[in-house]
């Protein structure tokens, strides 16, 4: 018999707000998040804009010793699990730490550690690399650290599927509980990849756009999208089993009821033209929370404003959804906050909680050009203020990688 599973907590460090409320707030005031990165000099660089996290000090949120320990992509996942677990009202002294567990991954890890001591290790030799590259490097780090630093004894894996990352961390968080490995899990992905090898490689795959219009740069579903921006930053949620939660009578944000996952198994950076693989993660989300597509009032998409994912997902939701397809409201957070990569899932799925919770679905914020390939409601212009009883979130990642969420407002 599977448990019923409920978020409870909610933790986001994002380009346009460093917690949920924040975030929220800018994504109903259509708020975009890109201006030229300020982290290295883009002279020589086609793409200029990003999606950076703004006054950002760790050492505000956590122990300067612990901070300073840690790369930037780790700092994001912890104090993001920080506001989670404090949104939750866990109290680990009454928990029993062993049946509390952390889900958390990031798509790359620390590319600033490889190339600060990469540099060194070619001026200065072998000798002069610090000691701790390792652990300050590896993306599992993000899940030992919110382990560390809350305690929290349970199952910790690290989900690595590049940009469906922070989806498939938290379906198998979602997975864990409803199996009885857990009753809590802190969930979700984190990213900082804004670099100069970060950003060189995505451009030299030309997945980024190279627009210096803030306005126009990230505009999915747009007839003019050109490649995607790269964002950073954490979206981390706790899960719990429902008896768990009633038992400590936390409040509930949703419930999360359905999780697919599939592989397209047909190219290492192209979605399946024909949208079927992630067609059949929404399917699998769909069965497995018991409902049919005629229940889905919203769909968060990958929508990344490349060519490829944006028509490709448009095939998807018409496969999966059939006549439904053109009734549901779909949207792209990343119009405002870029490709979060291992984050974006946890972001997104924070997005459909919070849509379900305020009854409003944001605007597509750069969409303003039809394009007649995709032809479904995007939220073109402004959010709407609407009931969403069930939402789904998507993700789908560089090698194939499908992902989908299913989260429906709470019913006892």
């Amino acid at each position: 018999m599977s448990r019923r599973v409920v978020v409870t907590g909610l933790g986001a460090i994002t380009p346009i707000g460093n917690n949920v409320e924040e975030f929220w707030n800018s994504l109903k005031e259509k708020k975009v998040g890109f201006a030229p990165i300020t982290y290295f000099d883009t002279t020589d660089y086609k793409a200029k804009l990003a999606a950076q996290v703004k006054d950002f000090d760790a050492k505000k949120h956590m122990d300067p010793k612990a901070a300073k320990r840690m790369e930037q992509f780790c700092q994001f996942a912890v104090i993001a699990a920080k506001e989670a677990l404090n949104d939750a009202g866990i109290d680990m002294e009454k928990e029993d730490p062993y049946r509390v567990g952390v889900s958390v991954g990031s798509g790359i890890g620390s590319l600033q550690s490889i190339e600060r001591e990469h540099r060194k290790l070619l001026e200065k030799g072998p000798g002069r690399v610090n000691p701790l590259l390792v652990p300050l490097m590896i993306c599992n780090m993000a899940a030992g650290n919110v382990s560390i630093q809350f305690g929290l004894k349970g199952k910790c894996i690290n989900v690595v599927t590049a940009c469906a990352t922070g989806t498939h961390s938290i379906g198998e968080a979602f997975r864990s509980i409803q199996y009885g490995e857990a009753d809590v899990m802190v969930a979700g992905g984190t990213e900082a990849s804004i670099t100069p090898i970060g950003v060189a490689g995505f451009t030299a795959l030309t997945a980024l756009s190279t627009s210096e219009d803030p306005l126009r740069a990230s505009i999915p579903f747009d007839i003019e999208r050109s490649g995607f921006v790269m964002g950073e930053g954490a979206g981390i949620v706790v899960l719990e089993s429902l008896e768990h939660a009633q038992a400590r009578g936390a409040k509930i944000y949703a419930e999360i009821a359905g999780y697919g996952a599939t592989c397209d198994a047909y190219h290492i950076t192209s979605p399946a033209e024909d949208g079927s693989g992630a067609a059949k993660a929404m399917e699998i989300a769909i069965a497995d929370a018991g409902m049919k597509p005629e229940d889905v009032d919203y769909i968060n998409a990958h929508g990344t404003s490349t060519h490829h994912n944006d028509l490709f997902e448009t095939k998807a939701i018409k496969l999966a959804l059939g006549d439904h397809a053109k009734k549901v409201k779909i949207n792209s957070t990343k119009s405002m906050i870029g490709h979060l990569l291992g984050a974006a899932g946890g972001v997104e799925f924070i997005t459909c909680v919070k849509s379900i919770e305020d009854g409003f679905v944001h605007a597509t914020a750069g969409l303003t050009v039809d394009d007649p390939e995709c032809d479904l409601d995007y939220t073109k212009g402004e959010g709407i203020a609407m009931e969403v009883n069930c939402a789904i979130s998507n993700s789908l990642g560089f090698g194939g990688h499908n992902a989908t969420l299913l989260v429906k407002k709470f019913q006892a």
